[in-house]
């Protein structure tokens, strides 16, 4: 058999599978066509990523999750540990678990609030700047490779569409101190 005979077949069993992945409630019309497309395609993106984080981040002594709270302890300088698990998505005594090896390992600290003792906040050391900044420029520089092919026109356009859709998915599918819940329908 020759090798397009090959690849249309696949093409054709991929297209059949994808239609038949679709949930029965979902019309077939062209919004949950794209909507099914948009999955597909972002599913593959975070998985290829995350693969990607496991293996260049636990190689510098931290684990994805310590690698996501040092950047946003950078981010929000200094948060509450509640504002952190916010932010991670995490509940309090999961996020609390992280920040304790983090302080281990000599990547943060925590500092008592002057005015009310009882809240604590949460730092990077200079070491955990340092490390995360090394990581991040690791990064940065397979991202260069990925997208220096494109036109600037093109890189800048997807940036902002990624930008776009992760603001969205974090207004409509995220809440408050908890992990993503399920929309609710609207009537």
């Amino acid at each position: 058999m020759k090798n397009d005979d090959v690849q249309t077949r696949a093409r054709s069993a991929e297209s059949s599978s994808r239609e038949a992945r679709l949930p029965e409630s979902s019309a077939p019309d062209e919004l949950g066509r794209d909507a099914a497309e948009l999955h597909r395609a972002l599913s593959e993106l975070l998985r290829v990523y995350q693969f990607r984080d496991r293996t260049k981040i636990c190689c510098e002594d931290v684990s994805v999750t310590q690698c996501h709270t040092l950047s946003a302890l950078i981010r929000m300088r200094a948060p509450s540990l509640q504002a952190l698990a916010d932010e991670m998505f995490l509940d309090k005594s999961t996020t609390s678990r992280v920040v304790d090896s983090l302080v281990r390992k000599g990547y943060a600290r925590r500092v008592s609030e002057p005015v009310d003792g009882r809240i604590v906040r949460v730092e990077p050391t200079r070491r955990g700047v340092e490390l995360y900044e090394k990581i991040e420029l690791s990064l940065v520089e397979q991202q260069m490779a990925l997208i220096s092919d494109f036109d600037p026109e093109v890189r800048q356009a997807t940036t902002r569409l990624i930008a776009r859709l992760a603001r969205a998915a974090k207004e409509r599918f995220c809440m408050r101190g908890a992990a993503c819940a399920t929309p609710t329908k609207e009537k």
